[in-house]
């Protein structure tokens, strides 16, 4: 919810707890219009005195959440940082430094779409798991590709 909207909440909170003071104060007040033995002397009643502290002071709370509703409703909302990400180009693969067996583990992704398991990368070029991590671990040094862990298996994507 934004800070605006929480003020004006508030707003309408204190407004509606003014009107329930003034209800109470003036049932109050036939209350001791009705029980109160000192008015019948001439003397006016000591519980008024005390119904009208308690509105007073009732009423300086409800002022207070008057004020934090406005100042709710009037500062600015700190500023959003929006961060947009900006998509690289599509570089085009340098082949050219690349050994043969190199140049085979690029064909075969290509040809997959891009992206295949490693195991599969292995079958495909029946290359054992040693000679499969140095090849790999030299392609992600020259940045052609990435290996991406998915529970006990690596997928090989090309970067873009």
């Amino acid at each position: 919810m934004e800070n605006k909207h929480v003020g004006f909440l508030i707003m309408g909170i204190a407004i509606l707890l003014i009107g329930i003071i003034f209800l109470f104060q003036s049932a109050l007040k036939d209350v001791v219009a009705s029980t109160c033995t000192a008015e019948e002397h001439s003397i006016s009643c000591p519980m008024n005195e005390g119904i009208n502290q308690q509105t007073y002071l009732s009423l300086g709370i409800v002022g207070l959440l008057m004020i934090i509703g406005l100042v709710l409703v009037f500062t600015k909302p700190k500023e959003k940082i929006v961060v947009k990400k900006v998509k690289e180009r599509k570089r085009k693969l340098d082949l050219e430094n690349l050994d043969k067996d190199e140049r085979k583990v690029i064909d075969l992704i290509l040809k997959e779409g891009n992206a295949m398991f490693q195991s599969t990368l292995m079958e495909k070029l029946e290359i054992g798991k040693v000679k499969a991590t140095r090849l790999l671990d030299k392609l992600e040094a020259k940045q052609l590709i990435e290996r991406k862990r998915r529970g006990m298996n690596n997928i090989v994507v090309l970067k873009d």
